[in-house]
């Protein structure tokens, strides 16, 4: 297959597991990876949009077979931003991953798979991203395979469930001084400690806060 893959953003912690997917998969598949729509030249068979921040139109994805998004959420619930950052702050110990058809409207297109990641509760940022990437390029490998003998399904867009998630800022990241650790612990938990730590603003100063797990030996 001609695999083309869509990452806006170079320095997202995603892009070294897909660079780890094309290693593991050149042999089998013709694979491109760019960071922008504008640096696509021909079509193919599959175009896979990980962590993509552009909207991709009609006329991008009529040169694909297939042009899939992997989207964190249990779709039609939680379309929109970082899902599986919202669904740790809100305490929910499973993530759902879905694959789907990208269409003008944004998470809507029909679903070919979905993926269940079971949390703990103790799993830091990193930790939950290793699980959710890995469920991301199974899925990839998934529709490379099978996607020709396959069907997807839609979405149900009458349901009650179907919500949209905003963008998250650097403000999301802020911690406030009259609330507990353990009452903002999932919050701790999710903040990338590199792009967008966690802070407090205390007389006028920030303060970055790192959380990390350390072994008794």
């Amino acid at each position: 297959m001609k695999v083309t893959i869509i990452c806006s953003d170079s320095i997202h912690p995603v892009y070294p597991y897909l660079e780890q997917w094309i290693k593991q998969n050149i042999k089998s598949h013709d694979i491109s990876i760019y960071s922008s729509i504008t640096d696509i030249e021909k079509g193919g068979d599959i175009l896979f949009l990980i962590s993509c921040t552009e909207i991709v139109k009609k006329p991008i994805r009529d040169m694909f077979r297939y042009t899939l998004v992997l989207h964190a959420s249990d779709l039609p619930e939680g379309r929109g931003w970082s899902p599986h950052i919202w669904d740790v702050i809100n305490g929910k110990d499973t993530l759902i991953l879905s694959l789907l058809n990208a269409e003008d409207g944004v998470d809507t297109g029909d679903i070919w798979q979905k993926r269940y990641i079971s949390l703990d509760g103790s799993e830091l940022y990193e930790e939950i991203n290793h699980k959710v990437f890995e469920a991301e390029l199974e899925l990839m490998s998934w529709a490379c395979e099978n996607i020709d003998d396959s069907k997807a399904k839609k979405q149900d867009t009458q349901s009650s469930t179907a919500d949209y998630h905003r963008k998250r800022t650097p403000e999301d990241s802020r911690l406030s001084l009259d609330n507990s650790i353990e009452e903002q612990f999932n919050l701790l938990r999710v903040c990338d400690p590199k792009r967008f730590p966690a802070y407090i603003i205390r007389n006028g100063q920030r303060y970055n806060i790192k959380l990390e797990k350390v072994n008794d030996e």
